[in-house]
């Protein structure tokens, strides 16, 4: 029979279909298995990084159905945000219209690649089904206090229209459209992750286990917690003190300037009526033009003088006050005692502008530093100098004295400080979850109540050319009554951002089609954590820390007993071609359905799983999924050769005393070998290559004794035993062909479906051989091969090899000096 794979793969997806062969069971007592891949977002097409992410997944599922989990591996659409809007613009269609047309072409090109998804739990963001839960998350995040308003200068994208987290300005540009971000003040809602930073840095022990060590430091150096002190600076003038936190309260007497942001709330208030206004607020307003806060330490230090001093509350020297560009405002308290001695950015700032450098700190080693000719900042440990009653001691203990004299004199206090900064959500677009909250002339900010949600996106409404929202401009729906007072009220026109949705939709995968709420404590019971997530590095700091703290914020407010999402994560590699990531740019996207056409689905999965590790990027050649496709015809040709020739036989069925001859001997140890190696390399490493690899050596195997096993009776028995076997270990990465296959053998009839299988299990007594060859060697050259039993001594295989006629010949005239041992492999004969 001819290998035809669109055939093949079109009728097992329709049969897997029609009895919806991959739909979870909640309550079948078997043990949980739960693995996720990071849910697409609906573009119209799947690319290969997509393939390669899902066969990872699938090949997880499959296996761990076959060893009796229950599996729940859902699939579903991150379908809000900016793309679809951008996209529905840009081809005069309704974002609504373009995201579910999408969503259905989408749907069609993973069906065609035989995925085993439960799509019976599918879901998309952008209905109200779904988006009503988390509205009333919101109104419990409010009623906690987790959710707020405030008036900020904020990251805003002009292209996209919208402002922007701190998390998603990468080097002052916006992550989506790569544009440079400005700062603008409005007033929007945020929701407070700081109060769990600290718990989200001590849960990351939690994950070492499971997660990529680089995940657990990202995240570590994002959420950025430093130990130190705050310190007290009163102005010159009276009144107001400008507030620092430093890690390094040990040079204290080294400040001789103070930087502040452009930002800071006292900026106004230190140059108001002096000679130096104008040109600070001109000096202001260019910081806010360049580029959203993206400083680099080669960047060129700048600043102007306020007009304005503080007091050093140690040394009592009044210090200028100076607005720098390196100062943020998002990272303490938006003012840095500048110490230029023992930090390199104050000192060329020092070096620039004058400014007095002060050495406090001598390094207990080497020369003795001078703050006149320092030519790069010092900012190691060392002895204290310059210090007053300080002097002499080693900084750290410096730290610990300064800290107590802050705290006893009311001048600061130890603290710590964190990199992270409360999540912006607000976003000043149309495609999105709308915030259900009104606001009343006479009541003011008002939650709406929880039995009027879902808040609906209106879908009747024609977006703007330029991307802005058209909801304010939307009075059915912006007019609403207060749910407080029942007068007349504005609605919230602004909409989340669409991290907010994929924070917590694993959540509802465990519970999709639940109408009564967002999921049920048994499913999240059942389900959760996740035990596999799969997914792009590239989302190691924005979904993964978002979701961690929706995890936790859910828990607070009683919706859910969890202290993480994810137990494992597995961050698969870039499909790369001629060096470079896919992109349509580039013009050198391979599309998955022109290699699926080609070659079939079941040749395009095992290719992506078998080029290289997951975790590591891969380059896509012809050659490589043309080889890839030859070993899915040789494996076809094995089987159908077979058909009909051999008994009906389970995977691993036959026997020690069904193996009479070597080559059936040979073949069952081959058989559980790789059964072991596929196995282990599956579940416990992900080594899918090595594992697709042990396969192909076994096929190889099979081909050399299939005409000598198939000739006898006696021996039909093991390669009917290691055929099958051969097929369940293929269900999982070419599930179509393994079933195909499996049918035409007869096996399906009387044993139900290859998917159906039990996965095989290896027996260890079947992985010793009882002969074994041994390499004879005399003076490290080949003189003979000789088969041995496999528990022989040293003492017999040393008798046994120079017994050997050819060894023997080669030792006349000469004396053994000693005889070495490579034990199962080789002897050498050391003579002269």
């Amino acid at each position: 029979m001819k290998y035809s794979p669109d055939d093949i793969e079109q009728k097992w997806q329709k049969t897997w279909a029609g009895e919806d062969s991959f739909d979870a069971v909640q309550g079948d007592g078997k043990p949980n298995f739960y693995c996720l891949m990071m849910f697409p977002y609906p573009s119209g097409s799947i690319h290969m990084g997509h393939v390669r992410n899902y066969a990872i997944g699938d090949v997880l599922a499959r296996l761990k159905r076959m060893q009796g989990f229950s599996v729940l591996h859902p699939m579903g659409w991150d379908a809000f945000g900016l793309p679809a809007e951008n996209a529905a613009i840009k081809n005069n269609i309704h974002p609504a219209a373009w995201t579910y047309s999408n969503i259905d072409n989408m749907r069609a090109q993973l069906k065609r690649l035989g995925y085993s998804y439960g799509w019976k739990d599918e879901i998309a963001t952008c209905h109200p089904d779904y988006y009503r839960w988390e509205q009333l998350f919101f109104l419990h995040f409010l009623e906690r206090g987790l959710a707020y308003r405030k008036k900020a200068y904020q990251h805003w994208c002009p292209k996209c229209s919208t402002v922007l987290a701190n998390e998603q300005v990468v080097e002052g540009l916006c992550w989506r459209c790569d544009s440079p971000v400005e700062q603008k003040e409005l007033t929007q809602w945020f929701l407070r992750i700081t109060d769990y930073a600290e718990e989200l840095l001590a849960d990351l022990d939690k994950l070492a286990d499971g997660w990529p060590d680089r995940v657990i430091t990202m995240q570590r150096n994002w959420l950025g917690k430093s130990v130190g002190a705050e310190i007290e600076f009163k102005l010159a003038e009276g009144g107001e003190s400008i507030r620092v936190f430093s890690t390094r309260q040990d040079t204290v007497f080294g400040a001789t300037f103070m930087s502040i942001s452009g930002e800071h709330p006292l900026l106004d208030s230190l140059i108001k009526g002096k000679k130096e206004e104008s040109a600070v607020r001109a000096f202001v307003e260019k910081l806010r033009r360049e580029k959203a806060q993206a400083v680099r330490e080669e960047q060129e230090k700048e600043g102007v003088f306020t007009g304005s001093y503080c007091k050093n509350p140690f040394t009592g020297e009044l210090m200028p006050i100076w607005v720098a560009n390196f100062v943020l405002s998002t990272y303490g308290t938006g003012a840095v005692m500048a110490v230029p001695a023992h930090d390199q950015r104050d000192l060329e700032f020092a070096r620039k502008y004058k400014l007095p450098v002060r050495v406090v700190i001598q390094p207990k080693n080497g020369p003795p530093l001078n703050g006149a000719d320092l030519a790069e900042a010092y900012d190691g440990p060392g002895i204290m100098q310059n210090s007053a009653e300080y002097d002499g001691l080693d900084n750290e203990t410096g730290k610990e004295r300064i800290a107590e004299w802050l705290t006893t004199h009311d001048q600061g206090k130890r603290a710590v400080n964190w990199r992270l900064r409360d999540w912006n959500i607000s976003r000043q677009r149309y495609w999105g979850t709308p915030i259900p909250v009104v606001y009343c002339e006479k009541c003011g900010t008002v939650p709406e109540k929880a039995g009027n949600l879902p808040v609906v996106l209106p879908l009747e409404i024609k977006t703007h050319p330029d991307g802005r929202s058209p909801l304010p401009d939307t009075p059915e729906f912006y007019r609403c009554a207060c749910p407080k007072c029942g007068g007349e009220a504005r609605r919230e026109t602004d909409t989340m951002d669409t991290f907010v949705e994929s924070s917590w939709y694993f959540a509802r995968f465990t519970d999709a089609r639940n109408t009564k709420q967002a999921f049920s404590p048994e499913a999240i019971k059942k389900r959760l954590p996740v035990t596999q997530y799969i997914g792009g590095v590239e989302h190691a700091i924005l979904h993964l820390l978002y979701s961690r703290f929706f995890v936790k914020a859910l828990r607070d407010c009683g919706f859910i007993q969890l202290d993480e999402p994810f137990s494992r994560l597995l961050t698969q590699g870039m499909v790369l071609k001629a060096g470079v990531k896919m992109s349509k740019s580039k013009g050198n996207v391979v599309a998955p359905s022109d290699m699926i056409d080609k070659y079939g689905a079941d040749t395009v999965r095992l290719y992506c799983l078998f080029a290289a590790p997951p975790e590591r990027d891969f380059e896509w050649t012809e050659s490589g999924i043309e080889g890839s496709y030859r070993f899915v015809q040789r494996v076809w040709r094995l089987a159908d050769e077979l058909a009909g020739k051999l008994p009906l036989a389970r995977a691993c069925s036959s026997s020690a005393g069904d193996a009479h001859s070597v080559p059936a001997r040979e073949t069952r140890l081959q058989e559980h070998a790789a059964v072991k190696k596929a196995g282990e390399d599956i579940a416990d490493r992900f080594q899918f290559n090595t594992a697709i690899a042990a396969i192909m050596e076994f096929v190889n195997h099979l081909y050399l004794v299939k005409d000598e096993l198939s000739a006898t009776e006696e021996d039909k028995k093991i390669l009917s035993s290691a055929v099958s076997t051969l097929l369940t270990l293929l269900a999982p990465f070419t599930p179509h062909l393994a079933e195909e296959l499996w049918q035409i053998l007869g096996n399906t009839g009387a044993f139900g479906r290859v998917s159906e299988q039990s996965w095989p299990v290896y027996d260890e007594s079947a992985l010793q051989r009882e002969i074994i060859t041994v390499v004879v060697q005399i003076n490290g050259k080949l003189r003979g091969k000789i088969e041995v039993p496999a528990g022989i001594t040293p003492a017999e295989l040393e008798k046994t090899a120079l017994k050997t006629p050819n060894v023997q010949r080669h030792l006349a005239g000469l004396s053994i000096k000693k005889v070495l041992y490579v034990p199962g492999k080789l002897v050498n004969v050391v003579a002269a």
